[in-house]
């Protein structure tokens, strides 16, 4: 009988999290909330209620981790942009990185697979939202397309200042008259899912170095 090896675990990993992804994802999240006003949350969840974030995100939303040498070096996700139902064509998007691994390209591949399958799913438009300045946010933001829109002034007061939040745009499907219903992240099929999720590793490794 012949020997086969174990297969090694892929270096590079673009993924759905999952609820046991929560402590990871929080240690990321933690420096946002305690040290910047990128974040308007001013109290860090406990790991359960973050797991139970992430949880309900990926009823409707993607929810994506990129995994790096075992370790969750980053996350995007999308959100409602509002509760009323005229409203459920359009999302909100956010990405956080660990710091090891800001600079190094990858947020780019992770949110364009994010903004990918959301456009499968039948979104039709994306905001983010920046708290200013922050230019590395608002260059990976045009960079994949999104346009700015409008400032508000003096919305938010964090780390003893006054915040000032850009809203950036970015269409992803033109805008038919009865468009059908986005599908839920769980809906889609898991061929296509698994196609956008290799290209993002494939550009992900290339950004990287290791392809």
């Amino acid at each position: 009988m012949g020997y086969f090896a174990p297969m090694k675990a892929p270096e590079v990993l673009i993924r759905p999290a999952t609820p046991a992804d929560a402590a990871a994802c929080l240690a990321i999240y933690r420096p946002y909330i305690e040290d910047t006003a990128i974040t308007f949350e001013a109290d860090v969840p406990s790991v359960a209620e973050f797991a139970a974030r992430i949880e309900r995100c990926l009823a409707t939303y993607p929810w994506l981790v990129c995994v790096v040498d075992g370790q969750v070096a980053g996350y995007a996700y999308a959100a409602p942009y509002n509760e009323r139902a005229a409203y459920q064509w359009a999302a909100l998007c956010s990405i956080y990185l660990h710091d090891a691994f800001h600079g190094k390209g990858i947020a780019r591949p992770l949110y364009a697979a994010l903004f990918d399958l959301l456009r499968v799913q039948g979104f039709r438009s994306l905001f983010a939202l920046i708290t200013l300045p922050n230019d590395p946010s608002v260059r990976l933001h045009e960079r994949l397309g999104f346009l700015p829109f409008t400032v508000f002034e003096h919305i938010g007061y964090k780390l003893g200042a006054w915040q000032r939040v850009g809203w950036w745009r970015l269409d992803l499907a033109d805008f038919p008259a009865d468009p059908p219903l986005p599908l839920p992240f769980p809906e889609l099929d898991s061929a296509d899912v698994g196609l956008i999720l290799a290209a993002a590793i494939i550009k992900t490794e290339v950004a990287l170095g290791r392809r």
